[in-house]
């Protein structure tokens, strides 16, 4: 990925988070969530759990199932990452018309950037893997020194790195955290209702618009049909 360039004044920063909107993640979400249960004699939920443990903070997911045992929990992450690091990784799909969503957003000189909470280590081979990576300017995800990082919190981040107004740019997510975290920071948000959140969820968290497909995003970026881009 290419440092930010201080010299270069973006048009907007857009933010996209990565799973449940970029890519489909569940298989080898789902895959490695099976393997680190099994390692601790642990129960898998079933799969519309497993979804909704997709997008926040697996420490804040797993005591509904493993209770307040922090080594267990502990345990059961280390296994995950380590599954995840192997293979795991490489079991996802990148939704239908997202690559050229990226190109056209790139070739409008618009800054791109991810915005996960999916630790850096596991985000980036994902980001690296593909064609469509090389546009996003920066990566912002948990890592060792910020565990816990939120969605705000990486946000505003984003917004001072860039030097861009908050009324210039926009956070594009399919759960309540990209929503709500878009909001702390006065940024429009954006809604996909193909990831793993409801459009229900969406609209309560307060998005302004909701999107069904890649193409109905790019329109709705290029139309100037929300105030993010008039």
């Amino acid at each position: 990925m290419s440092e930010v360039s201080p010299a270069a004044e973006p048009r907007r920063l857009i933010l996209f988070d990565l799973d449940g909107t970029l890519i489909d993640s569940e298989p080898g979400i789902t895959a490695c969530l099976g393997y680190a249960f099994a390692q601790i004699g642990a129960e898998l939920p079933p799969r519309e759990v497993l979804r909704s443990w997709i997008g926040p903070p697996f420490r804040q997911t797993f005591p509904s199932v493993l209770g307040d045992d922090t080594e267990r929990i502990d345990l059961a992450i280390g296994h995950y990452r380590d599954r995840f690091v192997d293979v795991g990784w490489s079991e996802h799909a990148v939704y239908e018309g997202i690559p050229q969503l990226i190109d056209a957003l790139a070739a409008r000189k618009h800054a791109l950037a991810i915005v996960t909470t999916k630790p850096r280590l596991q985000a980036q081979p994902i980001i690296d893997h593909h064609p469509f990576g090389a546009a996003f300017t920066r990566l912002y995800g948990p890592d060792s020194a910020h565990a816990h990082r939120s969605k705000a919190e990486m946000i505003a981040e984003a917004l001072s790195d860039f030097g861009a107004r908050p009324e210039h740019t926009v956070m594009i997510g399919d759960r309540h955290f990209d929503i709500e975290g878009a909001l702390a920071n006065e940024v429009h948000a954006i809604g996909v209702a193909w990831g793993f959140g409801s459009v229900e969820e969406l609209l309560d968290a307060g998005a302004e618009a909701i999107v069904h497909s890649p193409a109905e995003l790019s329109a709705l970026l290029e139309q100037g049909t929300t105030p993010a881009f008039t």
